[in-house]
């Protein structure tokens, strides 16, 4: 049993280091500033984002987010910028990344605009010592081990309208390695290439039909594409499913409370052979906008 046990949690943790190495999102189309800095100041006011999100429910050491993000236009100008604060916990590890969004907005056409984003990163590393099971307590490498600091650099492009939006993006151009002491490195962080896109089809006046797409491409691991399907109803209610490609299927459900204020509920059920060992992923998130008619003659749908 012992074996089997460790089986498995190698098993779990060569996918997280390998394959998760950005957070994870399901509602992605109502924060991209997290993949993409040309978001940033694109919906035309003041926004911020609060995100939890609890993967893997029930298995221990599963990836736990939060996020927090706020970014708006600057002044009159055809800037935007943002700020970003994630933790993720994975198991014995935690990364803390704080992140700065600049944004430049050009009018292509009467309806559409293409934003041009930069975006700088600092991240903190942690591998508490105490949470493993060591061999040889004496061993010099898990000595003295401390949060190690790396930073990076991304950029994107986001072409949208008041409808519709598409983007390209490297959020971290250069890869880095984690806990590294020229001998044991933990995991490589390496470039992650995300493709976003997303339209609203007004059915009737009071149902507006949501399709989404977010597919990431990293090297040494097999295309990830999140299809989503929501539908908007009186402008207030959003229901709908979506589908992450060989992985999972979520339930997802948002509520417009106010002009400012918008709530939103997730839940993935895995679609793998880890069903077997979680009850699914929990993801909860909260936007508040400054919302001013002078500005912002109808609210953005993404």
């Amino acid at each position: 049993m012992k074996t089997y046990i460790t089986t498995i949690c190698a098993f779990i943790l060569h996918g997280l280091c390998y394959c998760q190495q950005d957070s994870q999102y399901t509602q992605y189309m109502y924060n991209t500033a997290n993949v993409n800095p040309a978001y940033a100041g694109s919906r035309g006011t003041l926004t911020a984002f609060l995100l939890h999100r609890n993967q893997w429910v029930g298995l221990d050491g599963a990836p736990v987010t939060n996020n927090f993000t706020v970014n708006s236009p600057l002044g009159d100008s055809n800037f935007g910028i943002g700020v970003s604060f994630t933790n993720d916990k994975i198991g014995p590890t935690s990364e803390n990344e704080i992140s700065a969004d600049l944004a430049y907005f050009i009018q292509i056409s009467e309806n559409y605009k293409l934003s041009l984003g930069l975006k700088g990163t600092a991240n903190l590393f942690n591998l508490d010592v105490n949470k493993l099971t060591i061999y040889d307590p004496l061993d010099p490498q898990f000595q003295n081990v401390d949060t190690e600091f790396s930073p990076n650099v991304g950029a994107g492009l986001y072409l949208f309208s008041e409808n519709t939006y598409v983007g390209l993006s490297v959020p971290n151009f250069f890869e880095s390695y984690r806990y590294n002491d020229n001998n044991v490195a933990i995991t490589k962080e390496k470039m992650h290439f995300y493709f976003i896109a997303g339209h609203v089809f007004e059915l009737n006046p009071n149902l507006k039909f949501k399709p989404a797409l977010m597919t990431k491409v990293v090297e040494g691991s097999p295309l990830q594409a999140d299809i989503t399907a929501n539908f908007l109803l009186f402008d207030k209610l959003t229901l709908g499913a979506a589908y992450r490609w060989d992985a999972a299927v979520s339930g997802l459900a948002g509520f417009q409370i106010s002009d400012s204020w918008f709530i939103g509920y997730g839940y993935d059920m895995e679609t793998t052979k880890l069903a077997r060992y979680n009850s699914g992923s929990h993801e909860i998130f909260l936007r508040y906008e400054l919302f001013n008619r002078t500005r912002v003659s109808a609210p953005r749908f993404f």
